[in-house]
């Protein structure tokens, strides 16, 4: 209660004083903040919103009095100092706390603003030389907790909320920064050396300078333009003055042995690529020879000689050096990593074919002669009756086949024969064929059985001349076939990830027959041009076809009868329908990782069809080990060994496999 009475007289005190001398002495000992405001704003005149969260305790110590603006500047540090902010509207100010003040409207200030004290403002500071980006992370720890910095790229500007005297402070420090620098780049032309030689030795001396100082790497960039053959040097200037006296060193003439070269290919095959150096070397010294006098007396075609070792894949180039420069762009142009292509097709069939034979056949005998009185043969049924009653037919065919009759009647004899038979025949077809090659590079596989066909068949008798004795001479030809899956392919790469591709797709295999006669051999062939993206399923091609066919053979008239009608006559009845489509899947291989993951997917799939398969039958059938088992299948780091100094650039070596 004391210290209210002692607030209060304090507050009167105050007021009085502001009234007589418009300056006031602050004096507050544990006053309550909320009085505190209230004193403010009876001398400053403005008006105040408290959030209920403003609390606490305030002691305040003036040696001298203050007018109305420095009142409110003590006013604010009072409100920093508790964890407060204000935040100015349009007839009142808030006062709030921190954490909830800048996401409030707190005031605008511009670069050039005059605002001080502890006012919590927001501002955008133009950069004019530096990189804004560059000076979050050296300003950060500079604003307040309960601040905000950031930067916007687009206009180089950063964006700033917290206390306006504490902006003030990072401006001072961004002036300091924000200064032109001697930066620049240059532009080298090489009269004898290789642009890409001599960058790759100043980077690799840049590199190994700074490793052995343990400091960072100096802020100098190295470019090459193969075209012009030129160095493109960015970084201070003097930095730039050191690397340029360098390659002023490296860019000297070489004496005539320096006319012959090695060039070791990384990617492309040496033989190959001598025989297009070859045309391409001679086309430039004729070219130079007409527009140059001095080559012109030089030049001849013994001056060019271009050879390919295979053993280390590698081209031994004797030439001058102006044609040798003009070859070294065209290998570095042609030496390039291939992608692959992995391309899998998928053909999907499903077939079905039924077959229904029913047919009666009669021989009846009523005269005295023996000779038949009448007839009935269908050569549909598949065994005609008047063979079997020749004695000409040994063989029953497909089905049922049931003989009726009575023979030996000096009366009447006759002889029914019923066939009968269905058949039913399913196929399923589901191949996908799969093979991955490089890119314009054509490629087949051939997965499938060497069957053999009958393609005709006799026997010879021989015997001796006068004697009955005689020997049998079967003889067979045969003829053999390719059975199965079968793709021929050849990709091409495009710009955008799309694939040009030639193929020769053809599946065949031994199906079986609905009428049971003989094997039947289904062939689906397919050689087409197509062109899809990469890793989309394009449909090639297929077929959707039903055939009924049905037969039918009858007495005239007797074959016409109701019920009875069927004892004089053979149906038969086939249908067949068929669901082809061909699909073709291709997929880029840019990277070994993506390979990696290929063979890994197809590898665990084999894997597991051989684990379901030991475990429905209950064996130990050879297991695909698990892929972590396998050192073969995981690369190793193979150190990259040093170059000669006539290598174009260091060779990388292919990914080892390691021994198990």
């Amino acid at each position: 209660m004391l210290n209210k009475i002692r607030t209060i007289m304090l507050s009167c005190l105050l007021l009085a004083t502001a009234v007589q001398a418009e300056e006031v002495t602050l004096n507050f000992s544990d006053a309550d903040l909320t009085a505190v405001v209230n004193s403010v704003s009876q001398i400053t005149g403005k008006n105040f919103i408290i959030d209920p969260r403003v609390k606490g305790k305030v002691t305040v110590v003036s040696s001298k009095p203050l007018n109305e603006d420095e009142v409110y500047n003590v006013f604010l540090s009072i409100l920093q100092v508790h964890g407060f902010a204000t935040v100015p509207t349009k007839n009142a100010i808030k006062i709030i706390p921190d954490a909830a003040a800048k996401q409030d409207s707190a005031p605008f200030i511009r670069n050039n603003s005059t605002s001080q004290g502890d006012q919590l403002v927001t501002q955008v500071i133009e950069v004019q030389n530096v990189n804004a980006t560059q000076l979050v992370p050296i300003l950060r720890p500079l604003v307040a907790q309960q601040g905000h910095l950031a930067a916007y790229a687009a206009t180089n500007v950063l964006i700033v909320s917290d206390r306006a005297s504490n902006i003030r402070r990072i401006n001072q420090i961004i002036v300091q920064i924000d200064q032109k620098s001697d930066a620049g780049i240059e532009f080298i032309k090489l009269e004898h050396a290789f642009a890409s030689e001599v960058v790759r030795l100043l980077t690799s001396l840049s590199s190994s300078q700074a490793a052995k100082a343990k400091a960072p790497a100096p802020d100098i960039k190295f470019s090459a333009d193969e075209r012009t053959n030129s160095i493109l040097l960015s970084g201070e200037k003097n930095e730039r003055l050191k690397y340029r006296a360098i390659i002023a060193q490296l860019d000297q003439p070489v004496d005539s042995a320096g006319n012959i070269h090695v060039v070791y290919l990384r990617y492309a095959n040496a033989d190959n690529l001598a025989k297009i150096l070859g045309t391409i070397g001679k086309n430039v010294m004729k070219t130079q020879s007409k527009t140059s006098a001095a080559a012109a007396q030089t030049a001849s075609a013994g001056d060019l000689n271009i050879q390919a070792d295979e053993v280390s894949n590698a081209l031994v180039i004797t030439a001058p050096m102006s044609i040798y420069r003009s070859l070294r762009t065209v290998i570095q142009q042609l030496d390039i990593p291939r992608a692959q292509v992995h391309i899998e097709a998928i053909i999907a069939e499903v077939s079905v074919g039924t077959s229904n034979e029913l047919g009666v056949q009669w021989v009846i005998d009523g005269s005295p002669n023996d000779d038949p009185a009448l007839i009935t043969n269908f050569s549909q049924s598949g065994l005609p009756i008047t063979g079997l009653a020749a004695g000409g037919v040994t063989a029953v065919g497909d089905g049922m086949t049931l003989g009726l009759g009575r023979v030996n009647d000096p009366n009447l004899n006759f002889v029914a024969l019923i066939r009968a038979l269905s058949g039913d025949s399913d196929s399923n077809l589901l191949s996908t064929p799969s093979i991955v090659t490089l890119d314009n590079q054509e490629a087949d596989i051939i997965v499938g059985e060497n069957v053999p066909f009958i393609t005709g068949e006799y026997s010879s008798t021989t015997g001796t001349s006068g004697s009955s004795s005689s020997t049998v001479n079967p003889f067979r030809t045969i003829e053999r076939q390719d059975v199965g899956v079968s793709l021929k392919v050849k990709p091409q790469i495009n710009e955008g990830d799309t694939i040009t591709m030639e193929i020769q797709q053809e599946v065949s295999d031994v199906t079986g027959s609905s009428t049971g006669v003989d094997l039947i051999t289904s062939k689906r062939s397919l050689n087409t041009t197509v062109q899809l993206e990469d890793g989309e399923l394009l449909v090639l091609g297929g077929l959707i076809n039903e055939a009924l066919i049905e037969q039918q053979q009858k007495v005239p008239g007797l074959g016409d009868i109701p019920v009875l009608g069927a004892l004089f006559r053979s149906k038969t009845l086939q249908k067949q329908k068929r669901n082809l489509l061909i699909f073709i899947r291709a997929s880029i291989i840019k990277d070994p990782a993506k390979a990696r993951l290929l063979s890994q997917n197809k590898y665990n799939f084999m894997r597991e069809e051989q684990l379901s398969k030991s475990i429905k039958f209950e064996s130990e059938n050879p297991v695909l080990k698990q892929l972590d088992e396998l050192n073969d299948l995981r690369p190793i780091a193979i150190e990259e060994p040093v170059q000669s100094e006539q290598s174009m650039e260091p060779s990388p070596q292919p990914e080892g496999l390691g021994q198990q």
